[in-house]
């Protein structure tokens, strides 16, 4: 099982350079980055995890560049998007960017992406909140073709455009892995349908442990004609919990990514020493 770490990065966090280089030391498989545009004032729109939205989320810094600063920084280390909201983002130059911090890191990045909560950030890109998960599966769909064509086009309802060609294309083949963040089953039914991953929260207020629905997830994807080890699970946002850290490899978790507080080093390192320790004992 791998140990990955999450960051809102900001102007008062560890920089995504600083951090890179000190997960790497410390036995850390990859380093995520999560995206909001921006938050608008308005918002109606209840925060997933309950009460207050921290002010983190209205000030962090664009995952792209920050991926591309950890890879520059870093020689093993993978970066990914956590989540990327593809149906915030145009898909012709979204295709572009990761292709190109793909081909920058040689190879690593993964491509986390997931639809989104937060309606009236969505409806300021004129994106519809009711049909972000159909624009988001049209997006994929069509990057894929950009990735994987020397002359791309889609036609699609919502994505539509004629032949074209675009460069560079992703070191990886056929693309970077596209893990698909979200809760069971809505979200799990997408990572079966077009991704190369599955990302549930590791608690939710509606359930307890995401590992409960591990078994109907693998049945889900024998029924979709799927290997289940084709899709692994990532789980996002564990806790320091040793016994729980070991029932998740046991159960054939394929990562878990800690989420850290955007914050100095001298606030995370620390922290990062005492999940050095966690991997080690884990990883046994």
């Amino acid at each position: 099982m791998d140990f990955g770490a999450a960051m809102f990065f900001t102007e008062y966090s560890m920089t995504p350079g600083a951090l890179a280089r000190a997960l790497e030391a410390r036995g850390f498989e990859s380093l995520w980055a999560p995206e909001h545009s921006h938050i608008p004032t308005s918002r109606q729109t209840p925060f997933p995890q309950g009460g207050e939205l921290p002010k983190k989320y209205c000030e962090a810094m664009d995952p792209f560049l920050s991926l591309t600063a950890a890879a520059a920084a870093t020689k093993t280390l993978k970066v990914g998007t956590g989540v990327c909201l593809v149906a915030q983002r145009d898909p012709i130059q979204t295709a572009k960017l990761v292709a190109s911090v793909d081909q920058i890191s040689g190879g690593r990045f993964l491509f986390g992406v997931g639809g989104g909560w937060n309606a009236e950030e969505m409806a300021d890109h004129g994106t519809e909140f009711r049909t972000r998960f159909k624009l988001m599966r049209e997006r994929i769909a069509a990057m894929k073709e950009i990735w994987t064509k020397s002359e791309a086009e889609y036609h699609g309802e919502l994505v539509d455009f004629p032949r074209m060609m675009a460069w560079p294309k992703p070191v990886q083949k056929p693309h970077p892995p596209v893990i698909v963040g979200g809760a069971f089953p809505h979200a799990a039914r997408r990572a079966l349908a077009y991704g190369d991953g599955w990302i549930p929260h590791a608690s939710r207020p509606q359930y307890d442990d995401v590992t409960e629905f591990l078994p109907r997830f693998r049945r889900m994807a024998a029924e979709a004609g799927r290997d289940a080890s084709a899709v692994p699970v990532t789980v996002w946002g564990v806790p320091e919990d040793p016994d729980r850290l070991q029932r998740h490899r046991d159960l054939g978790i394929a990562r878990v990514v800690i989420s850290l507080n955007s914050a100095p080093a001298d606030e995370i390192l620390p922290v990062l020493d005492r999940w050095a320790a966690l991997i080690t004992r884990t990883q046994r």
